[in-house]
């Protein structure tokens, strides 16, 4: 078994790549639509203040499994978060136990002390966890939602309702220049984890271009509805949602400031989102979004919307 550390940002390792996801996906997932080259380049690109570990396993030059880990640079000592994928022809062999070792070198390499493993909540990776001496750590759900039909009529529907004091503010790819010191302020209140990015910190106007670029090199548009104050004129909570040349697109991040919630904001905002993406975007079907057991608010939102859970995903903690 050979071990190589690739570039996740080089178009080589996802063509390399590619046949391996799409075939685990096709029956892991087989309700989904096929996983496209955008899918991964997003998945596997360099965040935002973060840095990216990609190690695969072959097995006779064939790409058997890899392993992808996102390391936040404001945490030199941080985890490294991240999933792990053996490919199905290649299973029961010992790749996985491979990766995990090798990810775990890597990490001391650099000096970090935690392993963060995302994976289907199965009996499988119950047992391969355990076998690693992982600790469960937390658990996502999986929501998908279907933009056609009636839901679409149903998702217009609470986007025209307005709240009062405030104006929507719509954008793709690029914040409004009067607005983007605003939005990185709201922004830099999110308290969300998320799996491999870096905690967000002080944002600027610098940092918000440096998100909307990468979503534009993995071949994605960035969607954002955002409440503007009619009394102060800041952005006082927004909605992402991230669309590609795919019949499935991802929610990104719905926020609304402390001061302002328990206004239907929130709903308001990924209504809209959703249903001018959907109207702007034909081929558009399927919407997914994952959602930490424990985050009530956005559980009970995404409900609101028509969201339903399809599966979780557990993470599991692995000392290096």
């Amino acid at each position: 078994m050979d071990i190589r550390n690739l570039d996740g940002d080089d178009p080589a390792t996802i063509s390399l790549l590619l046949p391996g996801f799409q075939e685990t996906m096709s029956l892991e997932l087989p309700g989904d639509p096929p996983v496209t080259a955008a899918l991964l380049a997003r998945l596997f690109q360099r965040r935002h203040g973060a840095d990216r570990i990609v190690l695969a396993a072959f097995d006779g030059g064939r790409p058997a499994g890899c392993v992808k880990l996102g390391l936040d640079e404001g945490e030199p000592g941080g985890s490294g978060h991240g999933s792990l994928w053996v490919f199905p022809s290649f299973r029961r062999r010992g790749v996985g136990a491979a990766l995990v070792d090798a990810a775990r070198a890597e990490l001391r390499r650099r000096g970090r002390g935690r392993l963060l493993i995302d994976a289907p909540h199965t009996p499988a990776a119950e047992a391969f966890a355990a076998a690693h001496g992982a600790e469960h750590c937390g658990t996502h759900l999986r929501n998908r939602l279907v933009v056609r039909g009636p839901a679409r009529a149903g998702l217009t529907d609470l986007a025209d309702r307005a709240v009062t004091g405030y104006r929507m503010v719509h954008w793709r790819d690029g914040c409004p220049q009067e607005l983007v010191d605003s939005y990185a302020r709201a922004w830099q209140t999110l308290d969300a984890p998320v799996n491999g990015r870096a905690g967000v910190r002080r944002a600027t106007a610098e940092d918000v271009r440096s998100r909307e670029a990468e979503a534009a090199r993995a071949g994605h548009r960035q969607y954002v509805s955002a409440a503007v104050a009619e009394d102060s004129g800041e952005v006082c909570g927004y909605a992402t949602l991230l669309v590609r040349d795919s019949p499935m697109a991802d929610t990104g991040e719905t926020l609304v400031l402390a001061g302002r919630r328990r206004r239907g904001l929130g709903t308001w905002l990924k209504a809209d989102v959703l249903s001018r993406a959907a109207r702007e975007n034909e081929h558009l079907a399927l919407v997914q979004a994952f959602n930490d057991v424990h985050n009530t608010p956005i559980v009970a939102l995404n409900r609101r919307l028509g969201f339903r859970a399809d599966s979780s995903w557990s993470t599991y903690c692995v000392p290096c």
